[in-house]
C-alpha cells in the first residue's frame, strides 16, 4: 500500500480537498486502485450533529455515516464509495481507545497518548486503508490522507504524531507527504515567508514535505518558486503553483501541467506496480473525459439560473454537495451554470415590515431564476419562505426541484393552497400540532431524544410506483424499476393524506420497498416539478450527475425532452 499524506498550514480551507481527490484522480488514471481518507481532529464521534453554519454541510455515506464533507469530494472526484471508518476523529479513536482500557486489553499499564493513542490512529489507517471501494472489490493500491485542520494546532498534535511514526511503520517507499500552504500577493508581491514558516514548522514535528503545494492567486514566479525550494529544502520540481482557475476540475489537469505525477511515480516507485493494459487504458480515458468534460465547459456560453432558497446561505459550504450537483448537470447539459443565493426568511411577509430592500431583492431573484432549488435543512426558521418560493414555482409552472425538507414543504404547500388546509405543516415545526393539520409526521422507529447517528441515514431503495411509467423522472432514470440513493431525515409525509393529495395530479411515483414512505413526487400538468425524500446530491458525480438535478438543470434549460430521449440506461464507466 501507498500513502500520500496531505496537511496544510498557514490558514484552514485552503484548498487541501480539492488537491488530495485531485491527486488521487491522477493517480486513478495510470491504472491505480485509489482510496482516501479524511483526519478530523474534533472531539465529535462525527459531523451529525454540527451546524451547517459552523462547519459546512454533512455528508452521508452508503452505510450511514455522517462524515466530513470533504468525503463527498473523494467520491465526486474518483467514483468510490467510501465509509464511516473512512473519517478518522479524536471522538472516535478516543472513544475506542478508552472502550479497550475498560476491558482491560492494556494489560494494566497506563494508557497514554503515546504509545495507545498514536498505534489506534496508525492502526486505523492501516485497516481501513485495505477496504475495497470500487466495483473491483480489490484492495486500494494508494491511499490518500488528508489531515484536517491546521498542523501546530493542538487538536492536530496526536496525529502528526502518529503519521510520523507512521512513515517508518510503512517505509520510506510507501509515504510521501504533500504540505499545502499560502502564497498571499502584497502589494505586487509574492510573499514566501508564510510557507517557509509553515514548513519550519512541520520539520520540526519530524515530518518533512516531498512536494509543496503554493496557493496563491496567480502563476508564481519562477524566483518565487526557487526561493520556496531553497529555504524549504526541497527542489523546485517539487514545488507546485495552485492557483486559482476557473473551475476546482481544472485542478487535476494543473497539477499534471506540474508534472506532479512524473515525481510521485518516481518517489513512491509506483511503475514497479503490476497493472494490466486494460487497466491502464481505461485510466487513459478516464483522463481524456474529464479534459473533454472540462473543455467543453469552459467554451458553454448559454447561462442557466437556478435559485437556491435555503436556510444556510450565509456559508455555501452548507450546501456543497448540492452546488457539485448543479455544476455536474450543468456540464453535462453544456450550461454555464449561474447560481442565487436567496435566504428564505427574507421571502416572508414579516421581512417585508423590517426590510423592504431583502423582501423586495429576494422575491426579483426568485422570479427572474429559470428554475428553483429547495435543499435540505432543519428547524421552523425560513419555512414560511421556502414553502411561498414552491407555490410561486408549481403555480407558474417554474422548474423546481425538492430535497428531502424542498419534499416536505411542497406537500404543505399543495396540502394548504390545493386541498383547503391553511394550517397544515409539519410537526417539526410545531410539537404541539393537531393530528388533522399534520402534513408531515415524525417516522415512527425514529429516537426523539438522541441526535446523533438516529435518523434515518444511508442507502436505501426507492421502488417506482404502477403508473409511473412516463414520468420524467422515472425516464431521467433510465425508466429503471428501482433506484438506490442516501437518506438523511426524521419526518415523513402523513401517510394519512397521501391518496387525497394523488386525486390532485400530485403523485407519488416512488416508495419504499414496503410502499409505505413517500419518496418522489412529481406534479402532473407541469414542465418539471419534482421532490425526493433522500438526497440525491450525495451520489452525484463529476462524469454521471444525479438525475434529479439533471432534471431541473435541463427543464431550466429548456432541453428536458433532449435529455430524456438520451438513452440514460448507458451509465458512463469512467469507474
Amino acid at each position: 500500500m501507498k500513502y500520500v499524506i496531505v496537511s496544510g498550514g498557514v490558514i484552514s480551507g485552503i484548498g487541501k480537498g480539492v488537491l488530495a481527490s485531485s491527486a488521487g484522480l491522477l493517480l486513478k488514471t495510470l491504472g491505480l486502485r485509489v482510496t482516501s481518507i479524511k483526519i478530523d481532529p474534533y472531539l465529535n464521534i462525527d459531523a451529525g450533529t454540527m451546524s451547517p453554519l459552523e462547519h459546512g454541510e454533512c455528508f452521508v455515506l452508503d452505510d450511514g455515516g455522517e462524515v466530513d464533507l470533504d468525503l463527498g469530494n473523494y467520491e465526486r472526484y474518483l467514483g468510490i464509495s467510501l465509509t464511516k471508518d473512512h473519517n478518522i476523529t479524536t471522538g472516535k479513536i478516543y472513544s475506542a481507545v478508552i472502550e479497550r482500557e475498560r476491558k482491560g486489553d492494556y494489560l494494566g499499564k497506563t494508557v497514554q497518548v503515546v504509545p495507545h493513542i498514536t498505534n489506534a490512529i496508525q492502526d486505523w489507517i492501516e485497516r481501513v486503508s485495505k477496504i475495497p471501494v470500487d466495483n473491483s472489490g480489490l484492495e486500494p493500491d494508494v491511499c490518500i490522507i488528508e489531515l484536517g485542520g491546521t498542523v501546530g494546532d493542538i487538536e492536530s498534535a496526536p496525529f502528526v504524531e502518529a503519521l510520523r511514526q507512521f512513515q517508518f511503520r510503512v517505509g520510506h517507499d510507501n509515504f510521501a507527504l504533500i504540505h499545502v500552504s499560502l502564497v498571499p500577493v502584497i502589494h505586487g508581491e509574492q510573499k514566501t515567508k508564510p510557507t517557509q514558516a509553515a514548513i519550519k514548522d512541520l520539520r520540526s514535528l519530524g515530518l518533512t514535505p516531498d512536494m509543496i503545494g503554493c496557493r496563491c492567486s496567480e502563476a508564481l514566479d519562477k524566483p518565487t518558486i526557487d526561493k520556496i525550494a531553497m529555504f524549504c529544502h526541497v527542489g523546485p520540481e517539487q514545488v507546485l503553483a495552485i492557483r486559482d482557475v476557473n473551475s476546482t476540475y481544472h485542478v487535476p489537469l494543473l497539477l499534471k501541467e506540474q508534472k506532479m505525477i512524473q515525481y510521485l511515480s518516481k518517489r513512491l516507485n509506483l511503475d514497479h506496480l503490476y497493472i494490466k493494459d486494460e487497466i491502464k487504458l481505461k485510466g487513459e480515458e478516464l483522463y481524456n473525459k474529464w479534459t473533454s468534460l472540462t473543455v467543453q465547459h469552459d467554451k458553454s456560453f448559454e447561462k442557466v439560473t437556478i435559485a437556491i432558497v435555503g436556510k444556510y446561505t450565509n456559508l455555501h459550504d452548507s450546501y456543497l454537495s448540492v452546488i457539485k450537483s448543479l455544476e455536474h448537470a450543468s456540464m453535462k447539459c453544456t450550461r454555464r451554470l449561474e447560481i442565487v443565493w436567496v435566504e428564505s426568511t427574507d421571502l416572508e411577509p414579516e421581512t417585508e415590515t423590517i426590510n423592504k430592500g431583502n423582501f423586495h431583492s429576494a422575491w426579483q431573484l426568485v422570479c427572474k431564476a429559470d428554475g428553483i432549488l429547495v435543499p435540505g435543512g432543519f428547524g421552523s426558521r425560513g419555512i414560511e419562505g421556502m414553502i411561498a418560493a414552491c407555490k410561486w414555482a408549481r403555480e407558474n409552472k417554474v422548474p423546481y426541484l425538492g430535497v428531502c425538507l424542498g419534499l416536505q414543504v411542497a406537500v404543505i404547500d399543495f396540502v394548504r393552497n390545493v386541498l383547503g388546509n391553511k394550517n397544515a405543516s409539519s410537526i417539526e415545526f410545531d410539537i404541539n400540532l393537531s393530528e388533522e393539520n399534520q402534513a408531515i409526521v415524525y417516522m415512527p422507529e425514529i429516537d426523539r431524544e438522541r441526535l446523533g447517528g438516529t435518523m434515518r441515514l444511508g442507502l436505501r431503495p426507492t421502488v417506482f410506483q404502477s403508473g409511473s411509467e412516463n414520468s420524467k423522472i422515472r425516464t431521467l432514470y433510465g425508466d429503471s424499476e428501482e433506484v438506490y440513493e442516501r437518506h438523511r431525515h426524521r419526518y415523513e409525509v402523513n401517510p394519512k393524506l397521501v391518496s387525497e393529495i394523488e386525486s390532485k395530479g400530485f403523485k407519488f411515483v416512488g416508495k419504499d420497498e414496503k410502499g409505505e414512505r413517500m419518496e418522489i413526487f412529481e406534479l402532473e400538468g407541469h414542465p418539471f416539478f419534482v421532490g425526493t425524500q433522500y438526497h440525491p446530491e450525495y451520489i452525484s458525480k463529476v462524469l454521471d450527475p444525479s438525475r434529479p438535478f439533471l432534471g431541473l438543470i435541463a427543464a431550466a434549460s429548456g432541453t428536458l425532452d433532449k435529455i430524456c430521449e438520451l438513452d440514460l440506461k448507458q451509465r458512463t464507466n469512467d469507474f
